[in-house]
Parts: C-alpha cells; structure tokens; sequence
C-alpha cells in the first residue's frame, strides 16, 4: 500500500466517524433535554413543596400564640408564600380558627397551592396536582 492509498483510506475512515458522531447527537440529544427539564421541574415541586410547609408551619406558630387571631396567622402565612413566589395558594383552619381555640387545644394550619400554575416549565405538559403542607401545633 503507498503512501498516497493510506491517506486517503484514513480520510474516508475520519468522514464515516462524523458521520456516526452526528447519528449519535441526534439520538442522545433528547434524552439529554428531557433529563435537564425534568430535573429542573423536579426542583421546582420540591420548592413549591418546601415553601407550603414553611408556610405551613411559621401560620400555625403564629396561630398557637395565646393572643394570636386567625387573620394573624393567615398574614404570617400568606407573607411567606408572596416572598416565595408561590401563587394560587390557599390557607385553611381545618381544626376550627385560632380564634376560637383554648390553651392547650391543637390549631391546625394547611397551606395549597397547585402545581401547574407554580410550574417555570412544563405547566400545560404536567398533569396538574395540588401539593398540600399541614401543621398542628398547641395553643399556649
């Protein structure tokens, strides 16, 4: 084999490997979006999820405070979910208002919000679920 027949059998062989380069892009590159927004979604429910249970949590610390009223709790919980970003959420008393609980009774907070309208992403590709945080603390 001379000289001149190696180089071009090398040049042949370079232009089939981009080829196949090509072939495997076109079939990786999918997956590979798919990966990224799934996990960016996927962090974006963990978030919604974190910030209904603080939420959650820091309406029923309020609410449990003896001289605590239900629109107090409502505000302390509707604060954190404004500076979180969270939208379309709703704040229940499921156990009876703060108002009306006695030392010592449990007061019960629960904090919604779904998750298609909280979604940065795929909102329309998801199917819409409600996430939901509940908090029971004793009145003092």
């Amino acid at each position: 084999m001379t000289a001149t027949n190696a180089r071009a059998k090398n040049r042949r062989l370079r232009r089939h490997r981009r080829g196949a380069a090509a072939v495997e892009f076109a079939v990786c590159l999918p997956i590979l979006v798919i990966l990224v927004f799934g996990s960016i979604e996927a962090c974006s429910f963990i978030f919604l999820k974190q910030s209904l249970s603080v939420a959650a949590y820091e309406g029923a610390r309020e609410a449990a405070l003896s001289n605590s009223t239900t629109s107090a709790a409502s505000t302390r919980s509707q604060q954190i979910l404004d500076s979180r970003g969270v939208t379309d959420y709703a704040i229940s008393f499921p156990g009876g208002t703060p108002d009306a609980a006695l030392r010592g009774q449990p007061v019960t907070v629960e904090v919604s919000a779904p998750t298609q309208t909280n979604s940065p992403l795929a909102g329309q590709f998801v199917p819409n679920r409600t996430l939901v945080s509940r908090v029971v603390m004793l009145k003092e």
